[in-house]
């Protein structure tokens, strides 16, 4: 007996069948969410707040500092956490002001190709005729092309720049939204609802905006999830050619293009960039994963 008077047994069987319930009201694999959710805010708030997190100006030169190796080598310095480049910069601090241009990137490309595509496919998919004859073929011919190697080509004419990374990545992203949100209307055009509405007297934009919109934007949004990972590896890959963002801009692509010569005796110039971009695609393309599972009422309910 507790100190209350109450059995010990009914007192910690009630805690767990508390436990137990609010453990079910979290959604299926929360545990994995945590620490994908985890690992994106570690890289939200180091692209926001980069300024103010990296220890040393990431752009500060120290010949007399080049090549030092991480703290845990032999002649490394707790001064340099992750050591130092061929110029003598702070590895950590430029890691971090990488992470600022790569969410720069995927703040403004993902957005821009998702709302392009919704709405080409919107309309190709309600309208139909001519729109939609030239939206798809123009989807067919730019998905038939290798898309990295044509955005390295457009980036190499128009010079290597941030802005123009962006615009080229955006282009390049719209067909796939399109396409989709295309198919996701021509099955929704003949349901009850639509017919409804039409019959009420509702136009073209409302019947889009109000009754197909909504139902497209689950399969949009885990799009746009798995998208992630394609903006970061292309942008990285533009960089490492030499294409992507200018001179004075920090990424990652660039960090690894940089440290490449020396790869035989300073691996981790090259290794902690790299690394950095594989785990933030792996996240993103694993939180896309768990989305689609999780959207998809099929696929929610197995237990």
């Amino acid at each position: 007996m507790s100190a209350q008077g109450v059995p010990v047994d009914d007192a910690f069987g009630g805690l767990f069948a508390r436990q137990r319930r609010w453990t079910r009201r979290l959604p299926r694999g929360w545990p994995l969410l945590t620490v994908y959710l985890v690992l994106i805010g570690i890289f939200v708030i180091a692209g926001i707040f980069a300024d103010l997190i990296a220890p040393h100006d990431p752009t500060d030169q120290n010949l007399i500092s080049r090549l030092q190796g991480p703290v845990w080598q032999e002649d490394g310095e707790s001064e340099h956490f992750l050591g130092t480049d061929g110029l003598g910069r702070d590895s950590l601090s430029r890691l971090i002001k990488g992470s600022q241009t790569s969410l720069l990137v995927i703040a403004t490309v993902i957005p821009g190709s998702l709302i392009l595509g919704t709405a080409a496919g919107l309309l190709a998919g309600w309208r139909r005729g001519a729109f939609d004859s030239f939206a798809m073929r123009l989807v067919e011919v730019q998905l038939a092309f290798p898309a990295l190697l044509f955005a390295l080509l457009i980036a190499a004419m128009l010079g290597p720049s941030l802005r123009n990374v962006i615009v080229i990545l955006i282009v390049f992203l719209w067909a796939p939204y399109a396409r989709l949100v295309r198919a996701e209307v021509l099955s929704l055009r003949e349901r009850e609802f639509v017919v409804a509405a039409r019959t009420l007297g509702a136009t073209d934009l409302r019947v889009m905006v109000q009754h197909l919109l909504p139902n497209v934007v689950n399969s949009v949004v885990i799009l746009a999830t798995l998208n992630v990972s394609t903006v970061i590896i292309a942008e990285a890959s533009l960089s490492f050619l030499g294409a992507g963002a200018g001179p004075e801009t920090i990424s990652w692509g660039k960090m690894v293009a940089e440290g490449r010569d020396l790869l035989k005796i300073r691996f981790w110039l090259t290794g902690f960039p790299g690394i950095t971009i594989m785990i933030v695609a792996l996240v993103g393309n694993l939180l896309g994963d768990w989305l689609r599972d999780y959207l998809d009422p099929q696929l929610r309910n197995i237990q």
